[in-house]
């Protein structure tokens, strides 16, 4: 049998080898990182060899089967700390043969109180060692092994398992019941954290945000999680619940991911001074969340907007009305049914996330005044996510966010009734856009600089349209207005003229077919040409016919180019068929003009 003293000193190896690689290997050097983990390393084999080469490490008193089983049990610990200490010094193979030599020890035993915690653990870290491997689908099946040994062991018995660590502990030293029930779940909480991500690679992009969403709620319960990567992950997985149109859900997420980023401030950092680079990392993901933030308000605008608009994109009262009164009653039931599977946290917790919850709505708003409010709290992560992405270091994150900007009072006007109103909207948007273009190198940003250029001539577009309802409202057009609606269509001409330039080839060739990615935008700037041609306002016949002529073009290229390809077709069923109607049109119109123009021929 092992002496007392023999089997103390076996522990302090024990507990030597886990300081080694768990605080001392912070500290190792940047020319040795591994030197304490090769440290630990070292104590783990000696220990292997004390408890292989004596049979006296049965238990004092112990029936010789529980004696054996007590040892395998011990060497399965020895095994799994050398599988860890073996993958993290990035010795993959090693750390498998480790891993699979602990489960192979505890197979027959698995589901016991001794056992089951540590063939979970060690499960997982196959899980592990296998997805950086890259094989997801072999990860998976050790995963999904060790959740469902979890399952069992919860139906079969519940009570709470002995840590690993514990096998080498002293009688007086183990673990309270608590203290292992915290340890246990948090073994699973790692399973479940891991298999969403599995789920992620594989595509299984809802059963991955079912598991996410599990994890974090266990994160928060058993107060497992460092509060930035906790918030980054909530903000993350409430776009996915975006795409969802689930709005409710995707709002608690945010809101539960401030609450939580708050804390960062709160924790010590490991280090006893922050450095300058961990202050720039913690307003980094900050301005992270508010970007997932602006996303959820103009997701929840443009869900509105698509309810409410009728065949011309204009708000439909009738449509306004009857949502209106159906919405109360709907949502009040939907709410009560969903809110008690998403949240997250204690009841101290769950008020501070209802609390910020409260600055926005969930329910997609049906008048200007609702949509505004939802608008402002969008403007203000604008401003938030703006300070950090700032143009000069962060040019694509910055032109994106001012993007989202741009849509947030496109969609805003969209609510608006008043027509000079809805035009300084779209005249902000110019103001924020125009700028940035013009500061862009599209050498080296051509698809942002061609989305802005697009968006730019959509906006003068919509303008020019508005200015024309404004001026059909007028018993008669006067010269400013005229100016104005001129001004606007040329402007809109400008911006998918050089759009379409973009697409040209170096020897300024327009090509013969167009790639996929561009066809529908390439064949609406074309389309919008042709018609701002035809609205373009002016006393001079021969300019007007000028204008004709070359709205004509434009109008015959889409017809042509859907004759030559036509694939193309789909993308613009509406815009080819206008075309056609003006191609018949046109020619006529143009004829009773020359017709005007030269009475005496």
């Amino acid at each position: 049998m092992a002496a007392p003293a023999g089997w103390a000193s076996l522990c302090e190896k024990f507990r030597s080898s886990l300081s080694l690689s768990n605080v001392e290997s912070k500290k190792d050097p940047e020319n040795e990182p591994y030197r304490s983990k090769y440290g630990a390393r070292e104590l783990l084999e000696e220990i292997r060899q004390l408890l292989g080469s004596e049979e006296a490490a049965e238990a004092e008193g112990a029936p010789a089967g529980e004696a054996a089983a007590l040892r395998a049990v011990r060497l399965a610990v020895v095994e799994y700390e050398l599988g860890v200490n073996h993958t993290e010094t990035e010795e993959l193979s090693a750390g498998e043969e480790h891993l699979l030599k602990c489960t192979r020890l505890l197979e027959r035993h698995r589901l016991s109180r001794d056992c089951v915690s540590l063939y979970i653990q060690a499960q997982n870290n196959l899980g592990i060692l296998w997805s950086e491997r890259g094989e997801i689908k072999t990860a998976q099946t050790y995963l999904e092994s060790a959740e469902a040994l979890y399952n069992q062991y919860m139906k079969e018995n519940g009570n709470p398992p002995l840590d690993p660590s514990e096998h080498f502990m002293a009688e007086e030293e183990k673990l309270t019941d608590q203290e292992r029930s915290k340890r246990f779940e948090k073994a699973y909480t790692h399973t479940l954290y891991y298999l969403a991500q599995v789920y992620q690679h594989l595509e299984m992009i809802e059963k991955a945000a079912q598991y996410c969403h599990t994890t974090l709620k266990r994160q928060l319960e058993y107060s497992g999680y460092y509060p930035v990567e906790w918030a980054l992950n909530a903000a993350t997985l409430s776009q996915y619940y975006l795409t969802k149109q689930c709005f409710m859900e995707s709002r608690h997420c945010l809101a539960a991911a401030n609450v939580i980023f708050s804390q960062a401030g709160q924790v010590p950092s490991s280090e006893d001074n922050e450095t300058e680079q961990d202050q720039q990392d913690l307003r980094q993901r900050k301005a992270e969340i508010a970007r997932c933030w602006i996303k959820y308000c103009l997701t929840l605008l443009q869900s509105a907007r698509k309810s409410l608009e009728d065949n011309i994109g204009e708000l439909d009262p009738d449509r306004q009305s009857e949502l209106k009164a159906q919405r109360k009653k709907e949502e009040d039931e939907k709410e009560k049914g969903r809110k008690k599977a998403v949240l997250f946290g204690t009841s101290d917790l769950c008020d501070s996330i209802l609390a910020t919850e409260e600055k926005v709505s969930c329910i997609c708003p049906l008048d200007f005044q609702e949509a505004r409010e939802v608008f402002l709290v969008g403007q203000n992560y604008v401003h938030e996510a703006k300070e950090f992405f700032q143009f000069d270091g962060y040019v694509t994150d910055h032109i994106e966010i001012v993007q989202d900007h741009s849509a947030l009072f496109k969609v805003l006007a969209f609510f608006e009734e008043d027509y000079e109103r809805r035009c300084k909207m779209h005249k902000r948007r110019i103001d924020m856009l125009e700028p940035m273009y013009v500061d862009l190198n599209p050498q080296y940003y051509l698809l942002i600089s061609r989305q802005l250029q697009f968006e730019l001539a959509d906006t003068y577009y919509e303008m020019m349209d508005l200015k024309v309802a404004i001026g059909n409202r007028l018993e008669e057009l006067d010269s400013h207005t005229i100016k104005k609606i001129n001004s606007l269509a040329q402007l809109a001409v400008k911006y998918y003229e050089l759009f379409l330039d973009s697409l040209r080839n170096p020897d300024k060739i327009f090509p013969e077919k167009l790639e996929d990615d561009v066809l529908r935008p390439a064949m609406v700037a074309k389309f919008h040409i042709a018609r701002l041609y035809g609205k373009l306002i002016t006393s001079d016949g021969k300019k007007q016919l000028e204008n004709m002529q070359t709205s004509l073009e434009y109008y015959t290229f889409l017809v042509d180019y859907c004759e030559k390809h036509p694939e193309a077709v789909q993308a613009i069923e509406t815009e080819l068929e206008l075309s056609k109607e003006m191609v018949g049109l046109l020619p006529t119109r143009m004829e009773r003009l020359k017709a005007k123009l030269s009475p005496f021929r």
